[in-house]
């Protein structure tokens, strides 16, 4: 049985450890309101623009010149899987539950007979995929040295991903993030950005007919590199915020877990503290009698 010593410095560990955990969330909710009004902030501006893009998409989906990220390749082998999670961790199941949903879709398409490549976009992503694909990761970018995410580290990553669809390295890109919904929730979500699917107008839709200058190919050409640019902005600050949510929780209940900890072993502490003493007791008692 441990020695009241060792149990005061267990204490005194566990009560330290709950000092961290408590700073570590404060710092994750002091940052999350900033994250959260930065993604809530893109999302209306990154829907609208999937909205323009597909109605523009619509009348040029069908036509010989419409441009390869609208109509794709012609082919489905090749998938590019770009995976964006956290740099650090302390987070819960946030950056697993991203790679878990990337995992089963590429043994998916394994399954299918198709070739998966990674693009990884956070270290911890990297790290857990690595472990099972580590020859199908082609590039890994790592944010750590960012203090304030920006639309220009958006494109950076945009145009990466571009280069290679232009070199021919894969057809289909899907894109991996947590979508922001509250402190408890962030939902891992796949969203295909290339080649990009138009959404189908419901039946009873309003239909209106637009005349576009220049042509719907010319302006596509110019636009839906930029949607790719703004989809993975807002997915960076989706991501942002899901982080702090899931640390901010992660970090209250850990804070729980140790004052319950520092509870029990004080009781222990307590109870064998006492006991001691008692026994001490009965031993001057019994040695007081004898003489």
């Amino acid at each position: 049985m441990a020695s009241l010593k060792d149990m005061r410095v267990r204490i005194a560990s566990t009560k330290a450890t709950q000092k961290i955990t408590k700073a570590m969330q404060m710092v994750a909710a002091s940052r999350l309101r900033r994250a959260q009004q930065a993604a809530e902030a893109a999302r209306p501006y990154a829907d609208k623009m999937s909205a323009v893009i597909s109605n523009i998409a619509g009348a040029a989906a069908g036509s010989p010149g419409a441009p390869a990220l609208l109509a794709g390749t012609g082919n489905d082998q090749v998938h590019l899987l770009l995976v964006c999670t956290g740099e650090r961790g302390l987070s819960g199941a946030f950056n697993s539950s991203i790679v878990r949903l990337a995992r089963e879709r590429a043994n998916a398409l394994i399954a299918q007979g198709k070739e998966v490549k990674f693009f990884c976009v956070g270290r911890k992503g990297y790290e857990q995929l690595r472990r099972l694909f580590d020859k199908q990761i082609v590039e890994h970018l790592d944010l750590r040295s960012v203090r304030q995410l920006g639309f220009v580290n958006a494109e950076d990553i945009a145009k990466k991903v571009l280069a290679r669809f232009d070199a021919g390295e894969f057809d289909v890109c899907t894109l991996f993030y947590a979508q922001f919904k509250s402190v408890i929730a962030q939902i891992p979500t796949a969203q295909q950005i290339i080649p990009l699917v138009v959404e189908e107008k419901a039946a009873n839709a309003p239909s209106t007919s637009y005349d576009y200058e220049p042509e719907e190919d010319e302006l596509l050409s110019g636009l839906l590199p930029r949607n790719i640019a703004v989809q993975i902005f807002r997915a960076l600050l989706e991501n942002n915020a899901s982080f702090y949510g899931a640390q901010m929780s992660s970090m209250d209940n850990a804070t729980r877990n140790a004052g319950e900890m520092i509870r029990k072993q004080t009781q222990i502490y307590n109870r064998t503290r006492q006991a001691q003493i008692t026994k001490e007791l009965i031993e001057i008692i019994s040695g007081a009698e004898a003489v």
